[in-house]
């Protein structure tokens, strides 16, 4: 096979430890011919300095301020000289033949506009994480990974058409990314890589899950795991995507449902749980939404 350039581009914020454990990773790939950026998301506490003594080849960027996951992933875009970019969270190991199989599917395919590999939990390697993923239920905003929290007894071993990628791992050509444009930075954190599959595949574009592609992730490493932090931005989020991506009559009726259903349901059992914490995250992510009720920043969509 031909061997076309890929820039593979990670963001790293205040974990160089997790980043240099990748980067040893990416250092082993049989795939001949890469190059690897790091965007530093204006880490506030750490001495980033070991990352380029410890990887000299690195291509690095130190942004001035965090401009959360898409904003970061952004930055390296518009430096990246690759025909396909890979984006790869930095709490994420690669098995060495990882990428291979990736850019063979997109070679083979001009349709495809972007794929993603098997991903698995670097610390329960039999388990899945991501073999692809569900449509997005257009009232409660939620999606499934296929194949999520299963033993891997080899059930998912052949490539197959998904709904979206993993923003965990996720690679297209630098064409598609020319015509629909970067990823959307008014998320900040969460649902930026779906909103992106979303307008990858209303542009034409194929998504694909490629099974003999895997790599590890570390779970929630960067925000923990069930935080305010993760609560404001994911409901945030979910709310976001609704009104960029639903129109019509489903959207007045995803509204109601919101409004209705989900927001005092969900505040109720915060309160029920006396969780002061989560409560004001999800009544913040709320408010947010009533400030910026007519702005045009919601679908703002930046260009390479």
């Amino acid at each position: 096979m031909e061997y076309p350039l890929v820039s593979i581009v990670t963001v790293n914020y205040d974990h160089p430890e997790v980043t240099l454990d990748l980067l040893a990773s990416l250092r082993l790939v049989t795939y001949p011919n890469v190059e690897v950026i790091v965007v530093d998301n204006a880490s506030p506490k750490d001495d980033l300095a070991i990352l380029k003594q410890s990887f000299p080849e690195i291509i690095f960027i130190q942004s001035t301020e965090n401009l959360g996951f898409a904003g970061g992933n952004n930055l390296g875009i518009r430096q990246a000289k690759g025909k396909y970019l890979l984006f790869i969270n930095n709490d994420t190991e690669v098995e060495p033949g990882f990428l291979e199989p990736l850019v063979a599917k997109c070679e083979l395919n001009p349709e495809i506009g972007a794929v993603s590999p098997k991903i698995k939990y670097f610390d329960h390697q039999d388990t899945i994480q991501f073999c692809g993923q569900t449509p997005m239920n257009p009232y409660t905003m939620r999606s499934h990974g296929i194949g999520h929290g299963k033993v891997d007894t080899g059930q998912f071993e052949t490539d197959t058409p998904t709904h979206f990628v993993h923003g965990a791992a996720m690679m297209m050509p630098l064409s598609v990314i020319q015509k629909t444009g970067l990823m959307p930075e008014c998320y900040f954190l969460y649902y930026e890589e779906l909103d992106w599959g979303a307008s990858i595949k209303r542009a034409g574009y194929q998504l694909w899950y490629v099974h003999d592609s895997t790599i590890l992730h570390k779970e929630s490493i960067s925000t923990g795991k069930l935080s305010p932090f993760k609560t404001y931005y994911m409901n945030r989020a979910r709310l976001l995507y609704l009104r960029r991506n639903v129109t019509g009559f489903t959207f007045f009726v995803a509204i109601l449902f919101q409004l209705f259903v989900a927001i005092p349901k969900n505040m109720v059992v915060f309160l029920l749980k006396r969780d002061k914490g989560h409560f004001k995250s999800y009544a913040r992510a709320i408010g947010w939404h009533i400030s910026h009720l007519f702005s045009s920043e919601i679908h703002t969509n930046p260009k390479l």
